[in-house]
């Protein structure tokens, strides 16, 4: 392998390390804010004319957490860069290939002359 490619799986590596890291701590984060908040409403009877809100707040702070953690296990393997790479190639693809079938049927046609072949 060459330092070019080396290079490049180390970075995504890191990066995928990286989104992994930051899930971790938002799950640590909504664990301590969680029990921060029903400290809050239960212990502290902050907000107790509203019932328990609490739950509210961390149902959708769940919610969110849920999301961050769909993003980097699952839309981002399967949504990536490499994804996206893959994608275009197939799309370039299609589009020489319907471009070719298009000139073929104007030559024949007589609309359009085939273009001379280039020498090197």
């Amino acid at each position: 392998m060459d330092n070019t490619t080396q290079h490049e799986t180390y970075e995504k590596a890191r990066k995928r390390i990286r989104q992994k890291k930051r899930l971790y701590w938002h799950f640590v984060l909504f664990l301590v804010g969680s029990v921060f908040l029903i400290v809050l409403n239960v212990v502290l009877h902050i907000g107790k004319d509203y019932g328990d809100w609490f739950v509210w707040a961390v149902l959708a702070w769940l919610f969110f957490w849920i999301l961050h953690f769909l993003n980097v296990y699952i839309f981002n393997r399967f949504f990536g860069k490499e994804w996206e790479r893959v994608e275009t190639e197939k799309l370039v693809t299609q589009h020489n290939k319907k471009v070719k079938k298009l000139e073929k049927k104007l030559i024949n046609e007589g609309i359009i002359s085939p273009k001379p072949e280039k020498k090197l």
